[in-house]
């Protein structure tokens, strides 16, 4: 074997090997660390507290770090979340309504902090180990607001962090949701994480 090849064997193996064998958190951590921006789609799947599927939608998420994020759902029915760094706007076009709120209340301990908040996240959720699944890693992240929406969220990491999230409501309501072609630290065009509310659209919440 060629010297380069042998060194370049080397370093892949030295490279991937800590990753290999690390735990849920351990991911997670590097994710927060080393992830400043990142695009994806995801397919969301909500189940009843009797395990049936009562909803499934499908869009795109795109984030940079601290706080701005956008989540858009194309199908069954269109929806945008924006996060701009002050607000948050959700916008839902069937209604032509829009509804904004202050950044520090609508993200706190929600499943979009997780992604797209700052690294210091510790403050807002507890962490624990939860075992491997489905070729993932998962880690439970309790909020530590007890007026939080989700009783409880799981992450699922992989190669490429956070791969999965699982939310569980305090009706009883879990929702899955499964992310793909992922692309970590891409150059995302700023304009995405800005929103206008369409002109003659509903304007509600705070501003």
């Amino acid at each position: 074997m060629r010297a380069w090849v042998r060194a370049a064997a080397a370093a892949f193996v030295a490279l991937t090997a800590p990753l290999a064998h690390a735990t849920a958190l351990e991911r997670f951590e590097t994710f927060l660390h080393e992830t400043r921006s990142a695009r994806a789609d995801f397919v969301q799947r909500v189940y009843d507290r009797d395990g049936n599927l009562v909803q499934k939608s499908s869009g795109s998420f795109e984030f940079q770090r601290p706080g701005l994020f956008r989540w858009t759902y194309a199908e069954p029915m269109p929806q945008l979340i924006v996060g701009d760094g002050r607000d948050v706007w959700i916008y839902d076009r069937d209604l032509d309504q829009v509804t904004v709120r202050r950044m520090a209340k609508a993200l706190g301990s929600t499943p979009a902090a997780l992604l797209a908040g700052s690294a210091d996240v510790e403050r807002a959720f507890e962490f624990s180990e939860a075992g491997e699944r489905d070729g993932l890693q998962w880690l439970d992240a309790k909020p530590r607001d007890p007026d939080a929406g989700f009783g409880r969220i799981r992450l699922g990491l992989g190669p490429k962090g956070v791969e999965a999230m699982e939310m569980s409501d305090h009706f009883g309501q879990t929702t899955r949701l499964r992310f793909h072609d992922i692309s970590l630290n891409p150059k995302l065009d700023p304009a995405a994480f800005h929103f206008t509310p369409p002109k003659g659209a509903d304007v509600l919440g705070e501003r």
